[in-house]
């Protein structure tokens, strides 16, 4: 018979194996971004979408977030390991504004896969310590979290067993897709994600529909049940942004599309219409832009949330970026086509943004991009509204990424204007710009390159506000690396 100091050391025993086996905690000598593909072509553009992709997907946020108290960028991505099939890591460092250096990124984990599906988000709770939250493709790999040891540093984590509510039981909480995570100090953390459930398809019993839906925690540890928001057809892609209201308040917000029921199963490259609600009680209630009642989760495709109708002129949309006036209302950019694969024959693939004025939505296109994948992230500065993309569709044209520009919003004129280049004279594709929570002027901006058409090394950057773009060091000695201008 097991006796309870029996049962206590295997259970302790269990922990710091699974710890040992899983958390790294090693320092890497340089930045290396994870190259990823997915969808072979067979023409001359090779994958559907591919690159360096150690900032992506759009529905992944934050990969960055500034502390006031550090006077530190905190920032994580999908690495690189230095295998011939290098392997995910999930890596952090950090920009230290006062002396201009970034640290050397400590390993945190191995994902076991190349799939920057897999890739990482960050947080940081309101005593400083640092979350990374490791996230997973589907059911098929477990996703974790790890907590630093200490406030603002980035030296050790420990793993965390988290649980969460199923159906009145504690389950471990150990699988999360597509995740947004924010922190609130009064409310603890709040995730947007997906979760993946078969049997409920009309076409394909076996395959799942990607749910919506969200998900509470005070402490990190303890997690609430989770509640979808959508359930439409076959699902959605979802993605997030967060503004204080006036009265304090933390508003979330979730804007997301839908994929059709399609009898040969291609519903997920077939996303369609864009639904936008908002929550201001941490989830208690949701409301649409009109400010109306809206009761989760949503089943019909034409409901209350329902903002840009994509599907009545048969066009894809891609949301990629969402974020606030000083009033709080949102604009977002997202990408219409009229096909998911590569090409001139989809085209036009428009950037476009949608504004919500207070009373209603305006819907203007930023201008002409290449591909379904070119990401653009939106800031609103000083009363001024700008984008920042891969608009610049060089050097490889109708795949991911190109060279990033910055765009300018005139209110007056309800158009947007070229502002500068932020890259230029590349050999490789630059993609998914992400801005930080709480950005910085010497930090606005973190993304990868990567060569579109095969297997090559993808280097990590970081942008200040005066569009200056700074390499980050794919390889180095030392503790810190003095930043230098590209």
């Amino acid at each position: 018979m097991r006796t309870f100091k029996t049962v206590l050391f295997s259970f302790v025993f269990s922990c710091l194996s699974a710890q040992e086996n899983i958390t790294l905690n090693i320092k890497d000598d340089g930045f290396r971004s994870i190259w990823y593909y997915i969808g072979k072509t067979n023409d001359e553009y090779t994958h559907k979408y591919s690159g360096g992709l150690g900032t992506y997907p759009a529905n992944h946020y934050p990969f960055s977030v500034y502390s006031a108290e550090a006077n530190k960028t905190f920032f994580c991505y999908g690495g690189a390991s230095k295998d011939p099939k290098p392997s995910l890591l999930h890596e952090v460092a950090y920009f230290d504004h006062k002396t201009k250096t970034v640290s050397r990124p400590t390993i945190v984990m191995d994902k076991k896969t190349d799939d920057a599906h897999d890739n990482p988000v960050i947080s940081i709770d309101n005593e400083g310590y640092i979350w990374i939250f490791s996230t997973s493709h589907g059911v098929n790999r477990p996703s974790y979290i790890h907590k630093s040891v200490k406030p603002f540093d980035i030296e050790k984590f420990e793993l965390v067993k988290p649980t969460y509510l199923k159906d009145g039981q504690i389950k471990p909480f150990d699988n999360f897709s597509y995740l947004q995570i924010y922190h609130d100090d009064e409310n603890g953390f709040f995730g947007f994600m997906t979760h993946y459930d078969t049997g409920v398809l009309k076409y394909g019993k076996s395959k799942p529909r990607r749910t919506s839906s969200f998900i509470t925690s005070k402490d990190g540890i303890s997690w609430s049940e989770l509640q979808d928001i959508g359930q439409v057809q076959e699902g959605h892609y979802q993605s997030s942004g967060a503004v204080r209201t006036q009265n304090g308040k933390l508003k979330l917000v979730s804007i997301f599309n839908y994929h059709p029921d399609t009898e040969k199963g291609a519903g997920l490259d077939y996303r369609a219409n864009i639904y936008y609600l908002q929550t201001t009680d941490f989830g208690k209630t949701w409301k649409n832009y009109k400010d109306e009642l809206v009761l989760l989760p949503l089943k019909e495709v034409n409901n209350a949330a329902l903002v840009l109708d994509t599907q009545k002129d048969k066009k894809l949309a891609y949301i990629n970026d969402i974020e606030f006036d000083a009033k709080g209302n949102a604009m977002f950019s997202f990408i219409s086509s009229f096909g998911p694969e590569p090409g001139p024959q989809n085209g036009p693939y428009e950037l476009k943004t949608g504004y919500f004025n207070g009373k209603d939505w305006n819907f203007t296109k930023v201008t002409e991009v290449d591909h379904n994948y070119d990401f653009g992230t939106i800031y609103h500065q000083k009363n001024s509204w700008s984008l920042l993309a891969p608009t610049n569709n060089t050097p490889y044209k109708y795949n991911t990424g190109g060279e990033l520009e910055l765009w300018k919003y005139s209110d007056k004129k309800q158009e947007w204007t070229l502002s500068q280049p932020i890259t230029k004279n590349s050999k490789k594709n630059h993609s998914y710009p992400r801005r930080p929570i709480h950005y910085h002027s010497d930090f606005q901006a973190f993304w990868a390159d990567g060569h579109p058409r095969h297997f090559s090394d993808a280097n990590l950057y970081f942008s200040n506000n005066k569009g200056e773009v700074f390499p980050l060091p794919y390889q180095f000695t030392g503790e810190h690396f003095k930043i230098q201008k590209k």
